[in-house]
């Protein structure tokens, strides 16, 4: 049996499993969007899910910049940003908080050596572009995905030769110094920031994906979910997400929302 044969549609996750969930911990760039654009019903998903209970928090590879934003006016619990290097949440006086993975002087260590490490690729591999969202990084360094396969390679060990992080996902290829990733940032705060210990409760958090980034995430939770799109990562995926939605992108994240809200009221006397 395939891979893409043995996944299991949402629709057919156990209730009881679904009624566990407290948090919904998801990526961001085409799992909430698609093509690129967040939908009013995904952004209506994300707050249906606020108000039933159930705090939803992205945890993503986008920037900084993007996570700033969201974190003061999504109706979320926080973002993981820069794919584990930082965390940001809106505090009571409606400023942004944020926690980064690294203490300050080992952050101004990481980020000279991604400069060092951007010149020389950029150098060497004149053909591949910086990501357009690159000033609003913090603790990492991204290109767009080259088209060429090869490109895209070199490009990866280009990466791992310097002794960095590196990741691919929709949009990026992504690299970062530290030995963090998006399972390290959210195991550490939803223990810190929930009192929650993911290793002990699984069950507690679902999480919902598309791509190779994902991967440390959909192999800890039971209740993991890939939008449809995730099919064309898995053989990059050493354990594919527990279950598939029908829908690409934000349409899969409402069904997922639609799944959750309608376990929880099973479950209420």
């Amino acid at each position: 049996m395939t891979v893409i044969a043995a996944l299991r549609p949402l629709a057919k996750a156990p209730a009881a499993a679904l009624a566990r969930v407290r948090f919904v911990l998801t990526d961001m760039d085409d799992t909430l969007t698609h093509e690129g654009r967040l939908s009013a019903r995904t952004y209506d998903a994300i707050e249906r899910l606020r108000d039933g209970g159930i705090p939803v928090l992205p945890v993503t590879a986008a920037p900084a910049g993007w996570a700033d934003q969201m974190a003061r006016m999504w109706p979320v619990d926080g973002v993981i940003a820069e794919n584990g290097g930082l965390f940001l949440r809106r505090t009571d006086d409606d400023d942004v908080e944020r926690r980064f993975w690294h203490g300050k002087e080992e952050r101004t260590v990481a980020a000279g050596r991604l400069e060092r490490l951007r010149q020389t690729i950029q150098a060497d591999l004149p053909q591949v572009e910086l990501a357009s969202d690159q000033p609003f990084r913090l603790c990492s360094l991204a290109f767009r995905v080259p088209s060429d396969p090869g490109l895209r390679t070199a490009l990866v060990r280009h990466f791992q030769a310097a002794g960095a992080e590196v990741t691919v996902n929709s949009l990026w290829v992504l690299g970062w110094f530290g030995g963090y990733d998006k399972l390290g940032m959210a195991r550490r705060v939803m223990r810190d920031v929930h009192g929650l210990d993911i290793d002990a409760t699984p069950d507690a958090v679902a999480y919902a994906g598309d791509s190779v980034n994902d991967a440390p995430m959909f192999a800890h939770f039971p209740t993991s979910v890939g939008v449809s799109t995730v099919i064309d990562f898995l053989s990059d995926i050493p354990r594919p997400p527990a279950w598939i939605t029908r829908g690409p992108g934000g349409d899969g994240f409402v069904e997922l929302a639609d799944a959750l809200l309608a376990a929880r009221d099973r479950r209420e006397p």
